[in-house]
């Protein structure tokens, strides 16, 4: 039996991935599946809680895949890790309606992530579905079907995990010891800035260089990035700091003494955006080709993805099934039923020797 700690996390399957999902969690979770036993989560009932629409519906099917793909292609491996599809695991449904049992509406309700992702999906607050409201009590559901200890999050989402630990310690009160309380494991999770220079890389906001993309379109999108606004010539000097063509240099870039002469150049008004964005393009590139190479492998190997995710969800099963039975054991909701099934199976033999005379 595998002894390391637990980990649970994961993302909704909005398609294929991008450096800012790189840089703030995959390049951790590849880190982590050497030291934890990690279950990794493609939330696709948490893409109902804003896009129940058909049409996002039948496009999970290939945003998911897209997602798998960039999941391997970075080195999250299947026989280190679990990947598994949420909304297979019949358990969560069960699990996130007692846990729905055991928080106040307005315990949720007035978590600023909900109107957060509210407003990213363009609904006003009349509305919001309820199903968003409950979206930090189906999260609990996903920590607890594998029982996990740890939840790599960044602080903005601390109070979702809190929202599970309050859950798991009144669970416990009231039925016995049947889960783990699970830490935040809190990481300095960085946010790479979108090539426009808005504060965050986004899909949405069409300023995302994807882990798939091709070299020429890397060097497009380097092209058209921002830098120093108040920098209209070369020969000006500029600002390094918050600067996005910088800051990619800096994530991305393992030069540090190129790095260092391109910053020096820059605020002494001795080298041209250009040449700066050329270089960056091509660390861009050399970081991205293995990846890509990986990823082109993947595709080519015919059901491999999806062997991959039934397998794990296969295990993911398991795991929820014996969570979902000590749940109900301690709850008493399976000796209630135990004993009607009892009485009214000595009842039908009874009927049944009446019948035929005995």
């Amino acid at each position: 039996m595998d002894k390391r700690k637990r980990i649970l996390t994961g993302d909704r399957p909005t398609g294929k991935m991008h450096l800012g999902h790189y840089v703030g969690s995959l390049k951790n979770r590849v880190r982590l599946q050497d030291e934890y036993e990690c279950f990794f989560l493609v939330a696709d009932l948490h893409m109902l809680t804003t896009r129940p629409q058909k049409e996002h519906i039948h496009a999970l099917r290939e945003n998911v895949r897209e997602m798998l793909l960039d999941y391997l292609a970075v080195g999250i491996d299947p026989s280190r890790s679990t990947i598994y599809l949420q909304s297979a695991i019949h358990a969560v449904y069960e699990m996130n309606l007692f846990f729905e049992m055991l928080v106040t509406l307005p315990r949720v309700a007035r978590l600023p992530s909900i109107k957060d992702m509210a407003r990213a999906a363009r609904l006003d607050e009349e509305a919001i579905p309820f199903g968003l409201v409950g979206y930090p009590i189906l999260q609990a559901a996903d920590i607890l079907t594998p029982r996990a200890h740890l939840v790599p999050v960044g602080k903005d989402n601390l109070a979702h995990v809190e929202v599970t630990r309050e859950i798991v310690r009144r669970f416990n009160s009231y039925y016995g010891e049947v889960f783990p309380i699970p830490d935040a494991l809190i990481g300095e999770v960085p946010v790479l800035v979108g090539s426009d220079g808005q504060a965050k890389m986004s899909k949405s906001l069409d300023n995302a260089i994807f882990l798939s993309d091709d070299a020429q379109t890397v060097k497009k999108k380097v092209r058209g990035m921002f830098t120093d606004p108040n920098r209209i010539r070369a020969d000006i000097p500029g600002r390094v700091e918050g600067n996005p063509v910088f800051v990619y240099h800096d994530a991305f870039n393992p030069d540090e003494a190129e790095v260092a002469d391109l910053k020096s150049r820059y605020r002494e008004g001795t080298v041209g955006d250009v040449e700066v964005k050329e270089k960056l393009s091509r660390a861009l590139n050399d970081f991205l080709d293995p990846i890509r190479e990986r990823r082109a492998q993947f595709e080519a190997d015919s059901g491999y993805v999806e062997k991959v995710l039934y397998e794990g969800t296969q295990r993911v099963q398991v795991v929820a099934d014996e969570t979902l039975k000590e749940m109900k054991k301690a709850m008493g909701l399976t000796g209630v039923w135990n004993r009607i099934s009892r009485k009214a199976r000595d009842r039908m033999r009874r009927d049944e020797r009446k019948e035929s005379g005995s």
